[in-house]
């Protein structure tokens, strides 16, 4: 456990993968070690901005997450991504091809992308990222993106660990929104309509007209923040610097309200008691 410690905390990508495989690990033997690991790195987490991106399937997540992580790397940030898969096995979303799709990233030095487990329920899925954020922390990455593949259940695991969470859509996708449903708009910081370019341009500009106009009709989060609307497109690069301002407007006021802090410690607390719920089942 010293070993893995002290190579976290010296950036050593290798020891930080090894430790994150013991958190996933099923073994008492391993957990032991992992939990280890983990205390000791607590004091030196918590200093990041984690994002949750969430969309359907086909808006582009996998580009989207290439080109942003490329855009804060290449402005000397240091950014992990971890992906909340619990039912890979059956869904067509695989984030191991999401890895081989994040081009730039995977090459970029200052990048880790980490594919969930694929097995497991949620709620273990959910457990093991949560303590994989603060080992990614300790490691000294200033940017963690958690991202859901496939709507579902995991995108209320993912925003109940994250400090902003940001929802792409489509344009062009009538009426419905998708299918995504009301609860996910509700829960989001920002929404950008991804695929704004070429022919797209003018429709992706009218449906964040449309999506700016329902979000003031949502009663104000708990943050005090108004969610916000955008465009951008993953393949031009263009509006990708918007939605990091957006997160760092986010993240100053409600560092200014005191919310930021509180609810980090509420997840926290929460990060604390998933884990005894995981323990019990284990025995």
């Amino acid at each position: 456990a010293e070993e893995l410690v002290e190579g976290i905390h010296n950036q050593n990508i290798s020891l930080l993968s090894k430790a994150i495989t013991l958190i996933e690990s099923t073994l008492s033997s391993d957990q032991e070690i992992a939990q280890e690991v983990i205390e000791k790195c607590l004091p030196q987490s918590g200093n990041s901005i984690r994002i949750g991106i969430t969309g359907v399937p086909g808006v582009g997540k996998s580009s989207f997450i290439d080109t942003f992580g490329s855009y804060l790397g290449n402005q000397g940030k240091r950014v992990a991504v971890l992906a909340i898969d619990p039912s890979s096995e059956r869904s067509k979303g695989s984030i191991l091809g999401d890895k081989t799709r994040m081009e730039q990233l995977t090459v970029n030095q200052n990048a880790f992308i980490r594919p969930s487990p694929s097995a497991g329920s949620l709620g273990g899925v959910a457990q093991k990222t949560r303590e994989s954020i603060i080992l990614c922390e300790a490691a000294g990455f200033d940017v963690i993106i958690v991202e859901t593949v496939g709507v579902g259940q995991s995108e209320t695991a993912v925003h109940s660990m994250v400090d902003f969470f940001l929802l792409l859509m489509l344009s062009g996708a009538g009426d419905e929104l998708q299918g995504i449903k009301r609860g996910i708009m509700e829960m989001c910081d920002s929404i950008f309509i991804n695929k704004a370019d070429g022919d797209n341009i003018n429709n992706a500009t009218r449906a964040q007209a449309e999506y700016k106009n329902a979000l003031h009709l949502f009663p104000p989060s708990p943050s005090g923040w108004t969610a916000t609307s955008g465009t951008c497109s993953a393949h031009e690069g263009t509006g990708i610097d918007k939605v990091w301002e957006t997160v760092s407007e986010y993240e100053q006021f409600t560092k200014a309200n005191q919310y930021f802090n509180q609810r980090r410690q509420e997840q926290e607390v929460m990060r604390f008691y998933q884990h005894l719920e995981e323990e019990i089942k284990s025995r």
